[in-house]
């Protein structure tokens, strides 16, 4: 169960293009402006970077929605837990694939309602989304994250 619980962030925490650039909980909404329920995080960076599996699990959904995530990918750990990596530029998994933990899923991207290139993240526990910095594990640090990357052994096929 402990490798299926999503546990690492979903970027590259070791680079200095990712930046961190919305919470979860309510916030403006930057199209309407009013205050909005935002059920995931923001990770902004440049198009193209990976984007990874946060825990193990099989890809159950592969999609674009135009007006919400754009490109996304869910991931079903079982559990009870299920991710949802959104706005991206393009998914590098199918629907019915098993991941590994830190294997590269996707890239970053600016698709559907997106400002600009980033990673919605979210986590989703029974059916209810929930605060992913809640779920990361704070004791992998910069080199114990590439580590677990590079052994996920990411091939990069698209």
């Amino acid at each position: 169960m402990t490798l299926c619980v999503p546990a690492i962030p979903p970027v590259n925490i070791a680079s200095s293009r990712i930046r961190y650039s919305s919470s979860f909980g309510y916030r403006r909404d930057p199209f309407h402006g009013d205050f909005r329920m935002h059920n995931g995080i923001d990770l902004s960076g440049p198009t193209g970077e990976h984007i990874y599996a946060t825990g193990n699990g099989k890809v159950v959904e592969v999609g674009h929605d135009f007006f919400g995530y754009g490109n996304f990918v869910m991931i079903d750990h079982g559990f009870g837990y299920k991710t949802r990596y959104a706005h991206l530029k393009e998914a590098n998994v199918t629907v019915g694939r098993i991941v590994k933990r830190g294997e590269v899923i996707g890239f970053m991207g600016n698709t559907g309602r997106s400002k600009g290139p980033h990673l919605h993240y979210e986590v989703i526990f029974k059916g209810r989304t929930v605060n992913p910095l809640n779920y990361y594990n704070r004791d992998v640090d910069e080199e114990g994250f590439l580590a677990l990357i590079n052994s996920a052994g990411n091939n990069e096929q698209v």
